[in-house]
């Protein structure tokens, strides 16, 4: 499924990139070579990043 349709990002995308890059979407995306457009996705983007690094045991920022 895409997250973010301006970048072509798809949800495997965000939570590959979840647990190998620090911070929220804005990061996630910087990490693939992205940046937000219409900023649209960024919530979506930051719920599927906290739920793999919940899944992953990682600690999330706060």
């Amino acid at each position: 499924m895409f997250i973010c349709i301006c970048n072509a990002i798809r949800e495997c995308d965000v939570r590959r990139a979840a647990l190998a890059a620090n911070g929220d979407a804005e990061a996630v995306y910087a990490m693939l070579g992205k940046r937000p457009q219409c900023r649209q996705c960024l919530d979506d983007a930051d719920a599927f990043i906290m739920d793999e690094r919940r899944r992953a045991r990682v600690p999330v920022a706060a």
